[in-house]
């Protein structure tokens, strides 16, 4: 079970949730680096699956927002319901002469839950649910085969619940919710704690 009755009462004293920002300013603009590579995915809340890829030597920038889903321009309140079909995402801009898209998957393998079915950690609904978005049969092979691995490891009871689809439309978050763990890094790191992912991480995979 993820949920203590003391880890409640910690996360709703907190304003922790991935929920909880104001959506006052409009949409980031995104700046393609040139000669760079993109890659897309959902990892639950974006706050917290920006910063691996951030930290990442050789990916150049990055920015969360929307993907998966039908309605266009879709705002932080519409997807938080639940009702427009998308995930909460990131798109990764990178050199790939410096980092490879299969890098890329393992950092995003060891900052999200990869059994958990309705969304991640405390964040549930299916606009936190997990899945990687491919752009070409390439990308599509390497993370099929890096789901096969993780599957067959033997370090997961449980199925691996994330989706590997066909990469729409990618829609950034407003320009608040971008670098979040910069702008509030006391909110973000109590939400990020909070949450269960510092203990699940470290159970999971130790100190890496």
């Amino acid at each position: 079970m993820y949920r203590t009755l003391s880890a409640l009462f910690l996360l709703a004293t907190m304003l922790v949730s991935c929920t909880h920002a104001s959506d006052e300013d409009g949409p980031a603009k995104i700046v393609v680096p040139p000669h760079s590579a993109a890659a897309v995915f959902s990892g639950g809340c974006f706050w917290c699956i920006q910063p691996p890829f951030d930290e990442a030597k050789g990916v150049l920038i990055t920015y969360v927002g929307y993907c998966g889903g039908t309605t266009q321009n879709p705002t932080y309140e519409e997807v938080s319901s639940g009702d427009t079909g998308h995930r909460e995402s990131i798109e990764v801009f990178y050199d790939p002469s410096k980092i490879t898209y299969k890098q890329l998957l393992d950092i995003y393998w060891h900052n999200i839950n990869p059994t958990q079915s309705d969304g991640q950690f405390y964040d549930i609904g299916s606009q936190y649910t997990t899945a990687i978005y491919y752009s070409n049969d390439k990308e599509k092979t390497a993370a099929t085969e890096s789901r096969n691995l993780l599957q067959n490891s033997g370090k997961f009871d449980a199925p691996i619940a994330t989706k590997i689809l066909p990469l729409d439309k990618f829609w950034p978050a407003e320009e608040h919710h971008q670098e979040f763990s910069h702008k509030e890094p006391d909110h973000y790191n109590d939400y990020h704690s909070g949450s269960g992912r510092d203990n699940y991480f470290q159970q999971t995979w130790g100190s890496k």
